[in-house]
């Protein structure tokens, strides 16, 4: 198999893709390793203890048993040699004497061996012996027994052979018995020429901590080592990965920085896209308002100089607003919204159908509004002329895409005092929207209320603005609410929704 060619699917990437490792995952992955190694360590310490310690007790009982029984063969030996030097009588007591005490003397000085004799049966009583003196008397008939003014440094030895004593002249074999758990009280059938005279007791206590020492030391080292190995490979695997993912945070951190970057250019491209749209949208209407300035100075006369002074102060103001909106792409929204604004929404309305729409030397042809104000609606705090920005493209609308020959439109106006809500309709009796632009687009707004979206037929210089602007400055600047909809019985409703 080529393994160069080998290349993960794209969909286990893509899983692989979602999952990101932290800091904190691999810290919790060492953390995690380590716990589970240091249960590890205890749990096979608690076996090897528990392995030593019955390694221990068999050792113990067969060391036990195999120290009486080669003592037991030694003193057999001399017991039968010194019966053939009796035979023979080319030898002492002192001889003997010296024997037993060496053999003796060499089981004693084991650091194990607590207690040995040699429990003798003559006669039906018991003689205790043990030492070479005591052998010698035995063998004269001059060692007293059991009882008799013989040895009482023996007791424990003689009580356990008496309990054993019946099992023992049955048996004939070798037995012990633990005390405290690493005593050994052995029995030793004595049966020299194969004739049983009585038992060896050896009272034994092995001790092998020495090994269990050494072993558990070993294994403490080997667990240790084990642990730093690990500890030290995930040290290194935690000083690469934090590595990776610094240098990863690193880059992410300049990807976002970039990304920044990249959408505060982009918002304010939108911004001076959105100043130049404005800007050109409402240039020719600049141009209409120009036109009316100069047809009521030419008009303008002692009898009529207060009404007109009025409208062309009007008329001026607006056009300083659009020269003012020219500066900046971004204005202050305190220019937009202010306290100091009282502007009264029925004056505009009233103002943009006579001396704007009214003017047109083809309504009378075109179209007819008709108004239903209501006194009782409260002021805004909003610049009249922004005022006059957002109502005058949706009025206009109403009359270039009626698809009509003559269109009726009404402007009516509401307060809901409960609420402290006022309304603002603007309705007509046109072909009405189509359905496509009434679908709600991108965050939830309808196509109507977006860039470049045109309810006309042919797409013309201005086409896609009017709608866009108007919801751009009631919705996004004032935080009015802007909606439009279909009527039931023809043409199309826009609401206009404002939180005194």
């Amino acid at each position: 198999m080529d393994w160069t060619k080998f290349e993960i699917p794209e969909s286990f990437r893509t899983k692989l893709s979602r999952y990101r490792f932290e800091i904190r995952h691999i810290v919790v992955m060492v953390i995690v390793l380590i716990t589970f190694q240091i249960i590890l360590v205890f749990f096979q310490k608690e076996n090897l203890e528990t392995f030593l310690g019955e390694a221990q007790s068999w050792f113990r009982k067969y060391y036990a048993e195999r120290l009486a029984l080669v003592t037991t063969t030694s003193v057999e030996l001399i017991f039968e040699r010194q019966q053939r030097v009796r035979a023979q009588e080319d030898s002492t007591e002192m001889y003997l004497a010296y024997s037993l005490n060496v053999i003796l003397k060499q089981q004693l000085i084991h650091r194990s061996v607590e207690d040995i004799c040699l429990i003798l049966i003559k006669n039906q009583r018991l003689y205790v012996i043990d030492s070479g003196q005591k052998l010698t008397a035995f063998f004269s008939n001059k060692l007293a027994p059991l009882g008799d003014g013989g040895p009482s440094n023996h007791f424990d030895a003689v009580n356990f052979f008496i309990s054993q004593k019946d099992e023992m002249r049955r048996r004939e074999k070798i037995i012990s018995a633990v005390s405290n758990d690493k005593t050994f009280n052995v029995l030793v059938p004595f049966v020299p020429d194969g004739e049983y005279l009585g038992v060896m007791y050896m009272r034994i206590t092995p001790d092998f901590t020495f090994l269990t020492t050494e072993i558990q030391s070993s294994f403490d080292k080997v667990a240790l080592t084990f642990l730093a190995l690990i500890f030290i490979g995930l040290m290194a695997i935690f000083i690469i990965s934090s590595r990776a993912v610094g240098e990863r945070n690193k880059a992410q951190e300049e990807l976002f920085i970039e990304h920044e970057q990249n959408l505060e250019k982009q918002i304010r491209l939108e911004k001076e896209s959105l100043f130049t749209k404005r800007i050109y949208h409402t240039h020719h209407k600049a141009e209409k308002i120009m036109g009316f300035i100069k047809n009521d100075v030419r008009l303008m006369n002692s009898e009529n100089l207060g009404q007109l002074k009025h409208r062309v102060i009007t008329y001026s103001n607006f056009i300083s607003r659009i020269i003012y909106d020219m500066k900046w792409y971004d204005q202050d929204i305190n220019t937009i919204v202010n306290r100091m604004f009282k502007t009264n929404i029925n004056a505009v309305i009233e103002f943009i159908v006579h001396n704007v729409f009214l003017r047109l030397s083809s309504k009378n042809e075109m179209f007819e509004i008709k108004l239903d104000l209501d006194p009782s609606l409260p002021p805004v705090h909003v610049n009249e002329f922004i005022v006059w920005e957002i109502l005058e493209p949706l009025i206009q609308n109403s009359i270039d895409h009626a698809s009509k020959n003559f269109v009726t439109i009404k402007v009516s106006t509401r307060h809901m005092k409960k609420k402290n809500i006022s309304y603002v309709y603007l309705e007509d009796n046109g072909v009405g929207i189509a359905e496509e632009l009434l679908e709600a687009g991108p965050k939830g707004i309808k196509r109507l209320f977006l860039e470049q979206e045109s309810t006309k037929n042919s797409i013309g210089t201005h086409s896609g603005y009017g709608c866009y602007i108007a919801h751009q400055l009631a919705v996004g600047k004032c935080g009015w609410l802007l909606d439009a909809e279909n009527r039931p019985e023809g043409g199309c409703l826009f609401t206009l929704a404002i939180k005194n």
